[in-house]
């Protein structure tokens, strides 16, 4: 796992935001998330991934957790969990949490970049 701030964020050109932050050259997948106070991501169990995963905290503040180590997290903060890290995020107790998450890889997404005939 990896932690930096939206200001870490950005492309000198058609690369996308984070790409100096995450290997690939094109955003393959993503999403929004909310999770209400004590709400967990990924309830249905174990969540790891061969790729890395980008999640930004666009409100509240709540704990990641990555292979069994607890990180506190919060509004402004980009998280980066590795390939093969297991990972939960939990919203704090009051607090809703609000977070973007995507990947990266050098085909991109099929939508965007079909493939050719």
């Amino acid at each position: 796992m990896r932690r930096y701030q939206f200001s870490d964020l950005g492309s000198d050109g058609p690369e996308h935001v984070a790409s100096k932050l995450i290997q690939g050259r094109r955003i393959a997948a993503g999403g929004v998330s909310f999770h209400a106070p004590r709400g967990r991501t990924h309830p249905e169990g174990e969540h790891r991934h061969e790729h890395e995963e980008v999640f930004c905290i666009l409100q509240g503040k709540g704990t990641l957790w990555v292979d069994g180590r607890e990180e506190p997290i919060h509004a402004g903060e980009v998280i980066v969990v590795d390939p093969g890290e297991e990972h939960y995020i939990y919203a704090d107790t009051e607090t809703p949490t609000i977070n973007c998450w995507f990947r990266a890889d050098d085909a991109g997404n099929p939508k965007q970049y079909p493939a050719a005939p």
